[in-house]
């Protein structure tokens, strides 16, 4: 038996900007680059969402999706500042903890209930869960969703169930039928790529998953077997306590120094399609990419963006080191090496999420 919390704070970025400025509040907010200039966007109130604006989209595309956005640059220093108090208050609560994000963590709180059956443990945790929420709000003024379930898979669905301000608990004796309408990409693990595979043999929903009687392997390989637990809610994977800094990067040297766009920009895809790869291996998003540059004169540069949402997509990748290569004017000269690389690891974001009436939310 495990108590597990899934914590996310709700539009971090910008509930952070909508809290600091009144003005902002219930406006469509976007944080990111203005549409008048090469830029991104790291991340959108809900309100700017309902025009599907989305972090790691062009800043033009969100100003035509939502011409009444309000565009305001972001404050890393600041949004991590907040993150350090959030966590602060988290800490509180007695849980062991894995931050896997400036905005989003687990807790384990199992301890806490040993001796009692896994539907009464989670029960008796819920009280501590809107004493969370509740301590969060009155001290920085932000909403934060929770899921309480038995493992981390299970917790992160119920923590995007009921968004924004949402608390879902899922019961162990109910986690099957909560899985069942949900649509297959909603599974830890399952991107694009994976996704359409599975839809090819008539997989559409975790219900499906569930009742399929074939084996996986033929299609997901070695994933298989781990993909059909995750479609009946069994995870057994632990907190991660380790604070080391985790990356992926991808770097070339070049034989001669160069400035070609052409060559520049196929290097970047094949980087992109590199680490995208290893990111979907790994069943990890990134909210952080950074490109580096090195000149004839071994002068080396990084530039950085973060994102809210994690990314996985090649694309995605692609498009911010352009971006950041871009913004700074880095290849103003010959480069002796180019590199991308991502870390801020977490799970990557499930967009489609069905109704289940049996829960609790405020």
């Amino acid at each position: 038996m495990r108590v597990i919390f899934h914590l996310d704070m709700d539009a971090f970025y910008a509930s952070v900007e909508q809290r600091d400025n009144p003005a902002l509040r219930g406006k469509p907010v976007i944080v990111g680059s203005p549409p008048t200039q090469r830029g991104v966007v790291c991340a959108a109130s809900y309100e700017a969402r309902k025009f599907g604006v989305r972090s790691a989209m062009p800043s033009v595309t969100a100003g035509r999706l939502c011409p009444k956005g309000v565009f305001v640059p972001p404050r890393m220093s600041h949004y991590r500042d907040e993150s350090r108090r959030i966590m602060d208050l988290v800490a509180r609560s007695g849980a062991v903890i894995e931050q896997v994000s400036i905005d989003e963590a687990y807790l384990e709180l199992t301890k806490l209930f040993e001796g009692k059956e896994a539907d009464d443990a989670l029960l008796a945790a819920l009280p501590i869960a809107r004493e969370l929420k509740e301590l969060i709000f009155r001290d920085r003024s932000l909403t934060a969703s929770i899921g309480l379930a038995s493992n981390k898979l299970l917790a992160k669905l119920a923590s995007d169930y009921q968004k924004p301000n949402g608390l879902t608990l899922i019961p162990e004796r109910d986690k099957v039928e909560f899985l069942r309408p949900m649509a297959i990409r909603a599974i830890h693990g399952v991107g694009k790529v994976t996704e359409q595979i599975l839809q090819k043999v008539g997989i559409i929903t975790v219900g499906d998953m569930q009742d399929y009687p074939g084996d996986l392997r033929a299609y997901v390989g070695s994933f298989g077997p781990k993909l059909k637990r995750y479609a009946f809610g069994d995870d057994d994977r632990p907190l991660e306590l380790g604070d080391e800094v985790k990356s992926i990067s991808s770097e070339e040297t070049f034989l001669k120094d160069t400035e070609d766009r052409k060559q520049l920009r196929q290097c970047l895809r094949q980087q992109a399609d590199e680490i995208s790869t290893n990111l979907k291996r790994k069943q990890l998003g990134a909210s952080t990419v950074q490109v580096k540059v090195r000149y004839s004169d071994f002068r080396t540069l990084t530039r950085q963006i973060s994102m809210e949402e994690p990314i996985v997509e090649a694309r995605e990748i692609y498009r911010l080191a352009c971006f950041l290569l871009a913004k700074d004017k880095l290849v103003h000269r010959p480069l002796r090496l180019l590199g991308v690389g991502v870390s801020g690891f977490m799970e990557p974001v499930a967009r489609q999420l069905s109704l289940w009436e049996n829960t609790e939310g405020k």
